[in-house]
């Protein structure tokens, strides 16, 4: 037997009538792998034209890969949904043990359809599925408390991911994000509201299946050269000692770290929350993956008095990567350590997505600075920079939607501009709030032209950085960079491959692996497989409206200086129009693929 014959199973999952299935798709898996290849080919047969983001026909597919249980840092889930945020494709990748916990079930994906009239959460234990009552957990807001009870309920520990939703996503928040083992996250495009708008709490995964292999010895050395590559790469040394924090403070050095709202790319205050600074006064703990050697996941231990109690001390731990940073930091001009690290908590519990929480925020205070909004709209509050009690504040108004104006921050960055104003220095690319990449042209055009726009689409912040500061392209020829790294990363999504380790899973390191897993493919072949994923994923956000031809970047990037200068606008609509070309050049049936 070899060990795809195990990932071709599907489970589905009707919650609806309350009944599941299993049905096996081989010609799924040996098409497109697994990850993301198979998911968005599921998505497509179960998503019909149009549908509303939260009606119950819209489906929730979790997928891993065939690499995924037999080697280092193939620890991705990848889920797929139509997004309640963008009205289009819903992607978003999480780590911690969900990977692991789904393919020792036995399932290669999951696929959850229908809503039910009652909170529910799954539990999924070795194959069998059990649908519980969640009615005691529906309105507990913080994750974490969810989360614990859940752990208490059910068996199997240390063998489970325990995946839920917050207040957020019962709120139908349209960027509510899903919690995994409480500090990974499905953060982005809004998982969290599909949860919500199924009456689903959670979901607990476990089981006990064995993967087998199709030559051990073979697997052996391509495993050992995995795991050495990862635990002696000066890349991976840098994301233990101080994870991705560690990208805080050379980002501001460069000029690339968008602050107050994008106005400058530069934060005076960057020293104290830099990766530096909170590992020095504040990290209590490193974490890991499952099967990852490298330990990036960084916690804070915050140690706060209480206040009615003498020399009594409550220690929070609180996750922190760059992009809470950036978002809830700079973005907020945020300096103060401990003022960021209750930001992030009050958040992290709550369910939503820090990255777009941040942007939405930003551009409220600049919207209240410039008189477009007032404390009328913001019921009382007056927005500053650096203020996170306020910020604090803000995030509980989000979820309770005390009035108009927070009911429409809810819906997002580019709903709230066009009600209200200052759509210039909105910053959102199709409605997904930006990252925290202000390094050049590449690094705005990935978030537009990427199939989720994100900087995780296809690094165009690193060929701003590798490329763009030392010489000027043609618009074709960054075109072609940035969409062969974004056919690459589909298939580190299929794999599920986590993309810190991109340098270590090359092309011929992904073939040996995979021919451990029963695939015997060429290098061209596997290359083409990305191509086509990517491809077909284009198919599903043209067919959900997107277009090439009609969209908006933000003024606000033309306006602050990046670290290579100016972005010039008729340069980025140049290879925008090169990127669509590219697209078409690829499609052979174009009477079926038009972007309107």
């Amino acid at each position: 037997m070899l060990q795809k014959d195990n990932l071709i199973n599907i489970l589905y999952i009707d919650l609806s009538q309350k009944k599941y299935w299993i049905e096996k798709r081989s010609d799924l898996f040996e098409k497109y792998l697994g990850g993301v290849g198979v998911a968005i080919q599921i998505l497509k047969e179960e998503c019909s034209v149009g549908i509303d983001p939260l009606a119950p026909e819209n489906p929730i597919i979790l997928a891993v890969g065939p690499l995924t249980g037999l080697f280092p840092l193939a620890s991705k889930t990848v889920a797929l949904f139509k997004s309640p945020h963008t009205g289009n494709l819903g992607e978003s990748h999480c780590g911690g043990r969900s990977a692991i916990a789904l393919r020792l079930t036995g399932y290669g994906a999951i696929v959850i359809k229908g809503a039910s009239t009652s909170p529910i959460y799954l539990a999924i234990h070795n194959g069998q599925v059990y649908f519980r009552d969640a009615s005691a957990l529906w309105g507990m807001t913080s994750s974490y408390t969810v989360g614990r009870i859940i752990r208490q309920n059910e068996p199997a520990t240390g063998l489970r991911t325990i995946m839920r939703i917050g207040g957020a996503g019962e709120k139908l928040i349209s960027y509510a994000g899903v919690t995994t083992e409480t500090y990974r996250h499905f953060g982005r495009l809004g998982l969290g509201a599909v949860f919500g708008s199924k009456k689903l709490k959670g979901i607990v995964i476990s089981g006990k299946h064995s993967i087998p292999l199709l030559d051990k010895q073979q697997y052996r050395k391509i495993y050992d050269h995995i795991y050495k590559e990862a635990v002696s790469s000066p890349v991976m040394k840098k994301y233990h000692d101080l994870g991705t924090a560690e990208n805080t403070s050379p980002l501001n050095e460069l000029g690339g770290l968008p602050t107050r709202n994008l106005q400058t790319a530069r934060f005076e205050g960057v020293k104290n929350i830099s990766g530096e600074n909170l590992a020095e006064g504040y990290l209590g703990r490193r974490l890991a993956c499952a099967h990852c050697p490298v330990g990036c996941i960084h916690i804070a231990a915050l140690r706060e008095p209480y206040e009615d109690e003498l020399y009594f001390y409550k220690t929070s731990m609180i996750s922190y990567d760059y992009e809470p940073i950036y978002a809830l930091g700079s973005m907020l001009g945020i300096a103060k350590p401990e003022g960021l690290l209750k930001l992030i908590d009050q958040i992290e519990k709550v369910g939503l997505d820090a990255m777009s929480t941040g942007v939405i925020l930003a551009w409220a205070t600049e919207a209240q600075e410039k008189k477009i909004i007032s404390e009328k709209e913001t019921g009382g509050i007056q927005f500053s920079w650096g203020d996170y009690i306020t910020y604090i504040k803000a995030v509980q108004f989000i979820l309770e939607q005390p009035n108009q104006f927070f009911k429409d921050l809810s819906q997002g960055v580019e709903y709230a501009a066009q009600k209200y104003g200052g759509y210039e220095f909105a910053l959102s690319f199709s409605g997904n709030e930006m990252a925290g990449y202000h390094t050049g042209p590449a690094a705005h055009i990935g978030f537009l032209v990427g199939t989720r726009h994100s900087h995780l689409d296809n690094a165009g912040y690193s060929i701003d950085q590798k490329v763009l500061t030392q010489q000027r392209v043609k618009p074709e020829a960054l075109a072609k960079m940035i969409l062969e790294e974004e056919y690459w990363r589909q298939i580190l999504s299929s794999l599920v491959i986590c993309f810190f380790a991109r340098g270590i899973y090359t092309p011929e390191v992904c073939l040996e692996a995979l021919h451990n897993a029963g695939y015997d493919l060429s290098k061209e072949e596997l290359i083409n497989k990305g191509k086509e994923i990517h491809l077909e994923k284009y198919r599903f956000k043209v067919q959900e409206g997107f277009s090439l031809d009609n969209y908006r970047l933000p003024e606000r990037i033309f306006d602050t200086p990046s670290l290579i200068g100016k972005i010039e606008k008729d340069y980025l609509k140049k290879v925008i129009e090169a990127v669509k070309s590219e697209i078409f050049s690829e499609q052979k049936d174009k009477k079926n693929f038009e972007l309107k």
